[in-house]
């Protein structure tokens, strides 16, 4: 008997003891945890991550919008006070209307301007084909009778989408006399739109959408478009069943698939902009760190394997344990060889993911410091412009033709411009010539005159008698002197009597001060941050001071900044000065 309840206790030579068991079962168990737990959290990391990506393009996109529509919004006001087309509408004569409407479209670029009688009869139009056509039932035609301001309406068109227009009545002696229609583009923005993202779409104040890159969206309220898809079959059922495990926590489904939502709001009308962004990206970087885990987890679960088939044949005959173990490491081996080929896979995988990723960031910010770069020259142009139109109606052509010769300057440099900024990528010094700071500081005050004139702020400029010669690119450093420049205008907005000082010194370095009586500095530690700005919404998207920074350090100085003692802001900008031989050497 107790030799028989001594063999019932023995295990068998084939049973697993239940701490193999456990702990072969516990390692399961924490690889589903942290697998789990991981897929989690990375998920929500990326996913905020490419949410984040989206709305700054939203805000972008708005600006561009905004940008587009202010712009035209101004032009039937200056029409309908032209005195040409007043003595037009007034004398019945219009043999030259439609070529003069014509020229000002190309200055203005609008995408088409109407002029109608009182009557609401096409008498001359940029597009010829309409002239004599009659628009008394059309609504911009009847809205801006009596309407006293300019008004905007959203048509819906024919041949597919919406039309946008802006209309005036156009007003002499009291008596309203006709109504001028500008036709604005908006849909040049839908194509654009197309590569960023995978949907987008502009809703106005009735949630309607009237701008999207899915034709079938446009008429449409959002929920309704959202619902527009293909029938899909059932292995497209089946994959999106397996697919969404993961991603339970989606924003909508746009064509049965989960998608990230992301709006902004465009101040205009209540009008909207949404986009919506695939989870693929997202997906395929957080598989990337899990294949990572489970094959950590793989290989801890084949090494214990391991331990503990070695323990169970350690009382076979040792030829019997060598070649066990031979056996075990030429799988173990195979394994391993398997496995690091799939993370090469996998790594390369996560290298074009985020290859791709860094060209739309790339892209993104190239094209904010585009916008923010030519802006200055751009307001300036505006600003000539108008003063040229005005000398020439006040019969002043040679006053005109100078304001022309400036706007012919503001061109090239915008083009300079373009191609500094296609060099930003090369971080290189291939343009680099002595430059006299003197002239920079000359050419950035002549480049701010009108905005100085317009705000008759105070500037106080001291240079020294000599040269001030410095190794560097002179449209950049002009540029960072404009905008020094155009935040000292800004920051003394609202003061009594705005005073801003320019004072450039040579010694060690050649120095450059700017000085203003604002308001000073709030966050000075986050100034030079991209993105950073204390403006409104539409004034700037605070790029300036970083551009500006990073133009500094790349000619080997430093920008600086504080508030002053007796109140305001002072940027400091160094330079190294050029010596006698590096000048020579220069020279030949």
């Amino acid at each position: 008997m107790k030799a028989d309840a001594s063999q019932q206790k023995q295990p068998g030579p084939r049973g697993v003891p239940w701490r193999v068991r456990f702990i072969v079962g516990g390692l399961v168990l924490l690889a589903l945890v942290v697998v789990w737990v991981a897929n989690f959290w990375l998920t929500e990391r990326f996913t905020e991550a490419t949410r984040n990506r989206a709305e700054l393009r939203l805000v972008l996109y708005s600006g561009n919008i905004q940008s587009e529509l202010q712009r035209n919004s101004v032009v039937p006001l200056l029409l309908a006070r032209d005195p040409e087309l007043i003595g037009a509408l007034e004398f019945d004569e219009f043999t030259h209307t439609s070529q003069r409407l014509i020229s000002l479209m190309s200055e203005i670029g609008a995408a088409e301007i109407r002029l109608l009688d009182a009557e609401g009869r096409a008498v001359a139009a940029t597009d010829r084909s309409r002239i004599g056509g009659s628009y008394a039932d059309a609504k911009p035609f009847l809205e801006a009778l009596g309407a006293g301001e300019t008004v905007f309406n959203v048509a819906e068109r024919d041949e597919g989408g919406f039309g946008f227009t802006f209309s005036r009545a156009v007003v002499s002696n009291n008596r309203e006399i006709g109504v001028v229609v500008v036709s604005v583009d908006l849909t040049k923005f839908e194509e654009s739109w197309a590569g960023f993202a995978d949907a987008v779409a502009v809703t106005d104040s009735e949630d309607r959408i009237i701008l999207a890159t899915e034709p079938r969206w446009r008429g449409q309220d959002m929920n309704a478009a959202l619902t527009l898809r293909d029938a899909p079959s059932a292995i497209n059922r089946a994959l999106q069943i397996t697919a969404d495990w993961a991603q339970e926590s989606h924003d909508t489904r746009l064509g049965g698939e989960a998608v990230l939502r992301s709006e902004a709001r465009i101040p205009f009308h209540d009008w909207k902009i949404v986009s919506f962004t695939r989870y693929d990206s997202v997906r395929e970087r957080v598989n990337g760190v899990l294949a990572l885990i489970i094959m950590g987890f793989a290989i801890a679960l084949s090494l214990t394997f391991y331990m503990l088939s070695r323990r169970a044949w350690s009382e076979s005959a040792l030829w019997q344990r060598e070649s066990a173990e031979l056996r075990q490491l030429n799988a173990r081996l195979q394994r391993e060889i398997a496995a690091r080929e799939k993370v090469q896979k996998d790594l390369a995988v996560a290298e074009q993911t985020l290859a791709q990723s860094s060209k739309l960031a790339a892209l993104g910010e190239m094209s904010a410091a585009v916008s923010h770069e030519l802006n200055q020259p751009l307001a300036a142009m505006r600003t000539y412009l108008a003063g040229a139109k005005l000398l020439l109606q006040r019969a002043r052509p040679a006053e005109a033709l100078a304001s022309f010769q400036r706007i012919d300057d503001l061109i090239a440099r915008m083009g300079a411009i373009t191609r500094q900024l296609k060099s930003y990528a090369r971080k290189g010094g291939d343009a680099f010539e002595p430059v006299d700071m003197r002239d920079c500081v000359a050419m950035a005050l002549s480049m701010m005159e009108p905005q100085l004139k317009t705000r008759e702020v105070t500037v106080e400029r001291t240079v020294p008698p000599g040269p001030a010669m410095v190794m560097g690119d002179r449209l950049r450093i002009e540029q960072v002197i404009i905008n020094l420049l155009r935040n000292a205008l800004d920051a003394t907005k609202g003061v009594a009597q705005p005073q801003i000082d320019i004072l450039l010194t040579i010694g060690d370095t050649a120095t450059l001060m700017v000085r203003d009586n604002g308001h000073g500095i709030d966050e000075p530690e986050n100034l030079f941050e991209p993105f950073y700005t204390t403006k409104e919404a539409g004034e700037g998207v605070g790029l300036g001071l970083a551009i500006s920074s990073g133009i500094v350090s790349e000619h080997g100085g430093r920008l600086t900044a504080r508030n002053a003692m007796e109140g305001g802001a002072v940027f400091e900008v160094q330079l190294p000065v050029l010596g006698g031989s590096e000048m020579t050497q220069a020279a030949e």
